[in-house]
């Protein structure tokens, strides 16, 4: 049995919100290319993410929200729904994929195919709010995976990992009045989207941190305040919202991580899962815009998920 699933699909190359947006096709790509070069892809198990159903993504947020974007797309041309994010002809076929990876690594761990897994997706999806797409995403991803880990597979606790550079605000609205879900999480503050740092629910461990934040400080945050936080809810499972625009290289943000720190974490993530969730792991892709740091870091996390 392979330890580590890779989940992606053609389909999230589709979308396209135009030249110069850094959330770009080739960001995929670049990761594809470096997971090659290491000779990962001779250790993991590769699969197609499936379309998430109506059905599923409902469980996150509202059907009408569901069906109005599922059904509001152009035919030729991009249509703007605010300044950063943009609906193509491929928008819709990709965001049902990477809904779809998160479920699909749901079923894997759960049934014990593999321990963990890595979904290659885009469009992200940690600002997708309830009824708001915002900040590059339009579905949750990482919502709708918990969400499915809960109705489908019976769990009562499933706890949420964000260390992308901005806060998951549509995690947090998501999942603000459901204790089941837990959410730790770091981002530079204030920035965008300029929340997460005021009054979070109890079952939420939001850790705002300065611009120039680096390794040592993140590293301190997670074994004072994430690890404990984690260990007190026992989660079932333990979800990634994997970002990697906190990289010192992205000009996305102003943090200084580097791949060790991205190691170091999953390795710590990795101990708290074998606790309490039968070592059960399911990261998503989310941010990282600088394709060189994107690629070597994916790379480090992956291989640090397979233990290699």
């Amino acid at each position: 049995m392979s330890l580590t699933a890779f989940i992606t699909h053609k389909d999230c190359w589709l979308h396209d919100m135009g030249a110069h947006h850094p959330e770009c096709p080739d960001r995929l790509s670049a990761i594809n290319d470096r997971l090659i070069a290491a000779g990962l892809d001779l250790f993991l198990s590769f699969h197609d993410a499936p379309q998430a159903s109506v059905e599923q993504l409902a469980r996150a947020h509202p059907r009408e929200y569901v069906e109005q974007l599922l059904s509001d797309v152009p035919e030729h041309g991009i249509r703007h729904l605010d300044p950063d994010t943009a609906v193509g002809p491929g928008t819709m076929k990709a965001a049902v994929r990477s809904a779809g990876a998160g479920i699909l690594g749901v079923d894997l761990v759960m049934g014990g195919e593999v321990e963990n897994a890595f979904c290659a997706i885009r469009p992200p999806g940690h600002h997708a709010e309830r009824s708001h797409a915002m900040g590059f995403c339009f579905f949750n991803n990482v919502a709708v995976a918990a969400h499915h880990a809960l109705a489908h597979h019976g769990l009562e606790r499933v706890s949420i990992v964000d260390f992308d550079v901005h806060h998951g605000n549509g995690t947090e609205d998501i999942f603000r009045d459901d204790p089941r879900v837990q959410m730790v999480s770091i981002f530079q503050h204030p920035f965008y989207p300029y929340s997460g740092a005021d009054n979070p629910p109890a079952h939420m461990c939001n850790v705002p941190v300065p611009a120039g934040t680096r390794g040592d400080a993140f590293r301190q945050i997670v074994t004072d305040m994430w690890l404990p936080a984690l260990r007190a809810h026992e989660p079932q499972l333990i979800l990634i919202s994997a970002g990697f625009d906190a990289h010192y290289e992205d000009d996305m943000g102003s943090l200084g991580l580097v791949e060790s720190d991205y190691i170091w974490v999953t390795e710590q993530l990795r101990v708290v899962a074998e606790e309490s969730a039968d070592k059960r792991i399911v990261s998503l892709l989310e941010g990282g815009y600088s394709l060189s740091s994107l690629a070597r870091s994916v790379v480090a996390h992956i291989k640090a998920l397979a233990d290699i």
